[in-house]
């Protein structure tokens, strides 16, 4: 898997990465030095907590989607706003809205280095 060249597509770039199955994969599209929150009020940081995350979340069979809803880029960030969801089937097991923020790499490629999956949940506002 090639690692996006534009912020714009790093949301359908881990969805296809999920839909792998493969860890590895999954998590080349993090830079795991940063944040990542499974679950609503449950921010982790670094690569064991990282790749843990990233485990629980492919344990949920079935396949992700993820629709940009938009994202903003100034300079090597982005911040990114999606709306996600892993059905089998007819079955919705999952679903959100999220907010991302990507750093551009040396190489021009972008990862994720905040992935707040629940991030824009009106539940979350307060």
């Amino acid at each position: 898997m090639n690692l996006p060249k534009r912020a714009e597509d790093a949301h359908a770039a881990l969805a296809a990465a999920f839909n792998t199955g493969d860890l590895s994969t999954v998590m080349r599209m993090y830079d795991n030095t940063g944040i990542i929150v499974p679950e609503p009020g449950k921010p982790l940081s670094g690569q064991t907590k990282f790749e843990e995350a990233v485990k629980a979340i492919l344990s949920i069979k079935g396949q992700m989607e993820i629709r940009t809803v938009y994202c903003l880029r100034t300079g090597n960030i982005a911040v990114g706003r999606s709306e996600w969801s892993i059905t089998d089937g007819s079955e919705v097991k999952i679903k959100a809205k999220g907010i991302e923020v990507m750093r551009q790499q040396d190489d021009g490629t972008w990862k994720i280095i905040i992935d707040h999956a629940f991030g824009a949940e009106s539940s979350l506002v307060s």
